[in-house]
């Protein structure tokens, strides 16, 4: 399968190196990356062929990735509907609505949207997904090929959907960090080490991620397992539940979501 990158840059660099690992030819992937140190670097590290602009790239294979900023995106499309043959389309930019790509693409419909997270840097994250009606089984089943290639992949069935992916996991890493951060500020106070606290914070939540994801148990069930009656856990529960924590992180949830929305208004204007 050959596939070209628009852009080089965190996540694009995050998916080739785990398509890679998995197996896929290095030298059947281009990447169009303005920055000449940057194209070096892609080719000396990952093998792929890496070049100044969508007309260089061009043809394109089975798969062009937008990779680039929101922002870049109207301009960027422009540049590829010039080369394009009917390849699919796939773009990792948050906030850009199929409809608008599919215009700045000159009316291509083959195109699937993704929301991919932070956590696919270290080949653990988690990809929500929708293909446009145009789309065949193959080029969906390509798609989700190349998506697996840093972690775990959703299809949703309406692109709308893709908001509520966003707000959850596509911020969600920064709201883990956050929680993080709280645990190894309080850890501190209470007369750790910073170093311990660090540890001690990172390791809990790495260890219940994964109790909770090879448990049959769902998370209620294993808070209940943790919170023995008059305990240490029951007290801090029971003051979270006074601050309306739980309230708070879904009403901020919530705020993501109408936020996402509000992007895509924005960036899809002409």
């Amino acid at each position: 399968m050959k596939m070209t990158f628009i852009g080089g840059g965190n996540m694009a660099q995050a998916i080739i190196g785990g398509l890679v690992q998995k197996g896929f030819t290095a030298s059947d992937i281009t990447v169009v990356e303005l920055i000449a140190e940057q194209r070096t670097r892609l080719a000396q590290q990952l093998g792929v062929r890496a070049v100044a602009s969508a007309a260089e790239a061009a043809p394109y294979g089975d798969i062009v990735i937008m990779a680039v900023k929101p922002q870049q995106m109207r301009e960027v499309a422009q540049a590829v509907a010039l080369q394009l043959k009917g390849e699919l389309v796939l773009t990792i930019a948050a906030g850009i609505r199929l409809a608008d790509l599919s215009r700045w693409l000159g009316g291509h419909t083959q195109l699937v949207r993704c929301m991919p997270n932070m956590p696919a840097l270290v080949s653990a994250g988690i990809t929500g997904a929708y293909a446009a009606p145009a789309v065949s089984n193959t080029q969906r089943d390509a798609a989700d090929r190349l998506l697996s290639a840093v972690g775990k992949v959703i299809w949703v069935s309406d692109e709308q959907k893709l908001d509520p992916v966003t707000a959850v996991s596509g911020s969600g890493p920064a709201y883990v960090f956050y929680f993080i951060e709280a645990l190894e500020k309080a850890g501190i106070e209470l007369g750790l080490s910073a170093e311990q606290s660090r540890t001690l914070a990172i390791e809990t939540f790495v260890g219940a991620a994964k109790l909770a994801a090879d448990s049959i148990d769902p998370p209620g069930t294993l808070r209940e397992k943790v919170t023995s009656k008059g305990g240490t856990t029951e007290a801090a529960l029971a003051s979270m539940n006074t601050e309306g924590v739980n309230q708070a992180i879904m009403r901020a949830i919530h705020a993501a979501n109408r936020r996402a929305g509000e992007l895509a208004d924005q960036l899809g204007k002409d």
